[in-house]
């Protein structure tokens, strides 16, 4: 038997065959933008309301998540992140990577595991090449693919205390009504033809254009894109257990917009 020279090994995988493939994959990912170096007070802020004990508890299913540093408002230091670390994993969240942080915190976030991934609002526009002089004939074919529109979640029986529903990646209606204690939650719009007495979270992963409709507003808590108000600052009269929608203003101020629905 010959020996097999140093430094190569053998392979038992039939010639030509390979046993793995790597490609370029395209993954959704949820993103925490920071705005405040009070590790501690964020993760308080994370837990009271989407932690075991808080107000949405279970509201994500290990989502990857990017850490997005780019609007601290001021300067912050590393010093006790672990706690955020570790509040970010009690409310199923998964960070896999970080952007716009400074140089100097570079090794330590990758300590934890997380890759560094560009701010895609700095990203430079690769060059254009000048168009050729020579005549081209172009050919233009027409090309028509049906694309699926969002998914629609329809409920038609109330929704008792404790009961929550959500409509991962679409609209959710509900044609009965939301009690106390139950929360109805959509990652696009939320259609209520009936009396809202629950929460109600729209635009769940960040659609800022989601609105909430409600033939009976009376709600413990409405959200648009992470944007909440609660029952404990009170709907103005002309709103309060009429027919309403909700929505963002669209003057950048992150407000909620109460408006009644005249019929």
């Amino acid at each position: 038997m010959s020996a097999q020279p140093a430094g190569k090994s053998r392979s038992n995988a039939p010639s030509g065959v390979s046993r793995f493939e790597i490609k370029s994959a395209q993954l959704s990912a949820l993103t925490l933008i920071l705005k405040s170096g009070d590790w501690s007070a964020t993760a308080k802020d994370l837990l009271n309301q989407y932690g075991p004990a808080g107000e949405s508890p279970h509201f994500f299913e290990k989502d990857a998540l990017i850490v997005d540093f780019s609007q601290l408002t001021a300067p912050a230091e590393l010093k006790d992140f672990a706690t955020l670390h570790k509040a970010l994993k009690a409310c199923d969240l998964l960070p896999v990577a970080f952007r716009a942080a400074p140089v100097e915190w570079t090794e330590t976030l990758e300590g934890l595991g997380w890759a560094n991934v560009p701010d895609s609002s700095n990203e430079s526009r690769p060059e254009v090449a000048p168009p050729k002089t020579e005549a081209v004939q172009e050919i233009i074919r027409e090309v028509i693919r049906e694309v699926p529109g969002p998914t629609t979640l329809v409920i038609d029986k109330p929704l008792r205390s404790g009961q929550k529903v959500y409509a991962r990646g679409g609209d959710l209606v509900v044609l009965a009504m939301v009690n106390q204690g139950a929360e109805v939650v959509a990652d696009g719009n939320i259609h209520v033809y009936a009396t809202l007495r629950g929460k109600a979270m729209a635009g769940a992963r960040g659609n800022t254009q989601a609105r909430i409709f409600s033939l009976c507003l009376e709600p413990e808590l409405v959200s648009i894109a992470g944007v909440y108000r609660t029952s404990e600052n009170p709907l103005p009269a002309d709103i309060a257990g009429k027919a309403a929608q909700i929505r963002l203003s669209n003057d950048g101020q992150d407000r909620l917009i109460f408006e009644s629905l005249k019929t």
